[in-house]
């Protein structure tokens, strides 16, 4: 029950960043949840939109260096803790987070946290087990 991110690298450097975003918006796709890591000369912008493909298509075609992965995001209750749980259950397992980021709330009306661990297909199953609803993209609108 993966969701489809799409990883972009752009320069480090003022404008970039607005240039990234009218591509997206003259294409018509929404920035559903985004993140950016920054490294200096780099940075690497991760977001979840609808159409992860249409995405790379519009980046490319503008020079823009971007891919598509698997990530996992769940559903949380918007309330102190609710990430600890998350985490906690992960770390029992012995399933390590790389990277987490979130969204506002999903379409449901609850708070969604995204991340790439390093186990993913055993982190879902762990979770979905523990009673963690998983999210598909339709719940991220």
């Amino acid at each position: 029950m993966a969701v489809k991110q799409v990883s972009i690298f752009l320069e480090n450097e003022t404008g970039r960043l607005a240039d990234l975003t009218e591509i997206l918006a003259e294409n018509g796709i929404d920035l559903n949840a985004v993140t950016i890591a920054e490294t200096g000369e780099y940075g690497i912008l991760r977001c979840i939109v609808q159409n992860p493909e249409d995405a790379i298509k519009a980046l490319a075609g503008k020079g823009f260096m971007a891919s598509i992965s698997d990530v996992l995001t769940v559903a949380i209750d918007n309330v102190p803790g609710a990430v600890n749980k998350v985490l906690q259950i992960l770390a029992d397992a012995g399933i390590g987070v790389k990277y987490i980021y979130s969204t506002i709330q999903s379409a449901k009306g609850e708070a969604a946290i995204t991340m790439k661990t390093t186990d993913q297909e055993r982190a879902e199953n762990i979770l979905t087990k523990a009673g963690i609803r998983l999210c598909e993209m339709e719940d991220l609108k």
